[in-house]
Order: structure tokens, then sequence, then C-alpha cells
């Protein structure tokens, strides 16, 4: 399970058996969520977040989408 980053308590990685399209997932607290970030990124699903979490992580996702690009070619391809 790489971690990509953390950063302000979320934590964002793969699992080693990922699948396409690139996406990541995010821990904060006790909740997850996965978004996707092939072509923009995107909420797919989440789990024990609230919504300002939510936001946070999806900012975080779209300021390190081009390194989680990179790390999902590095550890999957």
């Amino acid at each position: 399970m790489p971690t990509i980053f953390e950063k302000d308590g979320f934590r964002f990685f793969f699992y080693s058996n990922e699948h396409r399209p690139i996406h990541v997932h995010v821990r904060y607290g006790g909740g997850e969520a996965v978004f996707e970030v092939e072509k923009q990124v995107e909420l797919r699903e989440s789990q024990g977040l609230k919504l300002r979490e939510l936001s946070k992580a999806e900012k975080l996702a779209e300021e390190n989408k081009k390194l989680i690009i990179e790390k999902w070619h590095e550890h999957l391809d």
C-alpha cells in the first residue's frame, strides 16, 4: 500500500492491486474517500468523511494531481 504523500492529517495512497482509471485513496481520521484523477479530480466514493474534509481532500488531490499520476505509473504500470 504505497503512500504518495501526507498533509494536514490526510494520507493519500494506492493499494498494490489497483486498476484503471487512475485514482487515489485518501484517509482522514476514520474515513476514506476515492478520487479519480486521470482526466479531472472527481470524487468516486466516500465513507465517514464530513463535507469540509472531502472538500479539503479534493483540494489536496487537485494540487498534487501530477504527483499522484507520476506515482501511479511508477508503482502500477
